[in-house]
């Protein structure tokens, strides 16, 4: 009960507004795939047109190889979970859980048996007599699940499910819904604005602005290898510098030439940016020859619990942060002093800059 899903040369256009714009992608059956970008960019407006509540302007999209066009939304094999669940507050967890099997004819105890395996399976047994307020947050979410599973769908739709909950329960959640993603095999469809939504719970990745999909990789790689200036400043923080390539391997900018790494398709005559993690910077009292290092004053250290953010600025008032992991015999600099900030030229990435990069810049 899987299939794959699949958008060739997908557009939509809203009037002279195009939300998305000449989108392909393959989802593989059973794939957790996750589209991940800012308000906007078009992410929602894919999850509408593959669960057929919009039909696209251009493009098709097919699941289990079959074009779904002139296919209404009760037709397809998909469910969807909305960001507000939709349970329905008179009825209790197992008929809500059992409500699309109720519209297709299912008797009771059909619907009553099939409801309580699907609260086994998402880890929810003895509440089929509950009704959702009497619920948590966390509970009910795993009840929506268990819902839109009942109705046996291919394909699973989420829109951004887990945005109410607060901070450790989405956490929760995310393993959770990977668990339950793994234990029945249905593909997922996940969209979302939050990167640690997206790293953590899926296959690959598909990272979006305005309309385009800039990179879709595994989340390892779009972390440690972005595509552009747009994967990079969307997906985790940066340290940035505006430069000039002066050969394959060094970068001048501002504050000194480094050593660098070209990521895709960067040329001399590429508009770019020099982009450093702040995990992936080091300090010392006394760079040596050679080594990629910035004068900085430190003006601030945030412990936050696991791990301490170094607040400094360089010599052109440029902001610049490093994260440190919490080790008492390896102390970040104190507040006030002057260093000197070192990093890697395989951790120093020189990318594409472009107009979806400045509309992260925004973000």
């Amino acid at each position: 009960m899987t299939a794959s899903v699949e958008l060739r040369g997908v557009t939509m256009d809203f009037g002279t507004y195009r939300a998305v714009d000449n989108v392909d992608v393959k989802i593989e059956p059973g794939e957790f795939f996750s589209f991940l970008g800012p308000s906007g960019c078009g992410k929602t407006t894919i999850l509408r047109m593959v669960s057929g509540f919009i039909e696209p302007t251009k493009g098709d999209v097919l699941i289990g190889d079959q074009n779904m066009k002139g296919i209404g939304p009760n037709k397809r094999p998909t469910a969807m979970i909305f960001q507000n669940l939709a349970l329905f507050p008179l009825m209790t967890v197992w008929e809500n859980i059992a409500f699309g099997l109720e519209m297709r004819g299912v008797d009771k105890p059909t619907r009553r048996k099939r409801a309580e395996e699907l609260l086994e399976l998402v880890e929810l047994p003895g509440v089929a007599d509950r009704f959702a307020s009497q619920l948590s947050g966390g509970q009910r979410q795993r009840v929506a699940i268990a819902r839109a599973l009942a109705v046996e769908p291919k394909v699973m739709l989420l829109d951004e499910p887990l945005s109410a909950l607060d901070l450790k329960l989405r956490q929760h959640m995310r393993a959770e819904l990977r668990a339950i993603q793994k234990r029945t095999n249905v593909t997922f469809i996940y969209i979302t604005h939050d990167q640690g939504e997206a790293l953590a719970m899926s296959d690959r990745v598909a990272v979006m602005s305005r309309g385009e999909i800039q990179q879709i990789d595994v989340p390892q790689n779009i972390y440690n290898t972005p595509a552009n200036g747009f994967v990079a400043s969307f997906v985790g923080e940066n340290n940035k510098f505006v430069g000039q390539l002066t050969s394959s391997k060094k970068y001048k900018t501002d504050v000194g030439e480094f050593a660098v790494t070209l990521g895709q398709g960067v040329t001399a005559q590429s508009k770019t940016r020099l982009y450093v993690r702040p995990e992936h910077v080091t300090f010392t009292a006394k760079p040596k020859a050679g080594t990629n290092a910035i004068a900085a004053h430190v003006e601030d250290v945030s412990f936050e619990g696991n791990f301490a953010s170094i607040h400094m600025r360089d010599k052109t008032g440029r902001r610049l942060t490093a994260e440190l992991r919490n080790d008492p015999t390896n102390p970040p600099p104190a507040v006030g002093s002057a260093t000197n900030v070192t990093f890697d030229a395989e951790k120093a990435l020189v990318l594409l800059d472009s107009d979806a990069t400045a509309y992260a810049e925004k973000e």
